[in-house]
């Protein structure tokens, strides 16, 4: 049965016809078009799927799109903005935490929420916001040094903001 929903994504208001059972990772890619999203076990355990939904990472393979109904999500095309790729885009390119790239808009949408709430995490904390997300390339080190260096340039943006 399908019905028609309304969602934010990226800033942007959709409605859409769906049927009930598809995912919001299979309207996000197919409906929108937004492809970074990526599709892996479609069981919830690679977090290659992860989204931002209010605020909180989740994996939109595990999320009915009607569930999302009335709700502002931000994948990975999201993260933009006028000044050009978001610091963590730029950290994972800059400290080579990319190799394959299957995991990596999981991965940084999974640190974008630990970075939100917190601001100065310890490498244990990178390792704990980015734990739902499996990578098979890198061994982790890379991706976590490029969290570490996106929360310094972040804070450094903030400060220069308030001064």
């Amino acid at each position: 049965m399908a019905q028609t929903i309304q969602i934010t994504v990226n800033g942007v208001s959709h409605d859409l016809l769906v049927e009930s059972n598809r995912t919001l990772a299979q309207v996000i890619r197919e409906d929108l078009g937004l492809t970074g999203t990526k599709q892996g076990c479609e069981i919830g355990d690679c977090g290659v799927c992860t989204v931002i939904l209010d605020g909180k990472a989740v994996n939109s393979c595990l999320v009915l799109a009607v569930e999302a109904a009335g709700h502002t999500i931000t994948t990975i095309e999201g993260l933009v903005g006028e000044r050009g790729l978001h610091p963590l885009q730029s950290a994972f390119v800059n400290e080579g935490a990319i190799q394959c790239g299957f995991c990596t808009s999981g991965m940084i949408l999974s640190a974008k929420v630990l970075l939100d709430h917190n601001p100065h995490p310890t490498r244990q904390d990178i390792r704990q916001g980015i734990s739902g997300n499996l990578c098979r390339c890198t061994g982790y080190q890379k991706i976590v040094d490029a969290v570490e260096v996106a929360a310094k340039m972040l804070t450094s943006e903030k400060g220069n903001d308030d001064g």
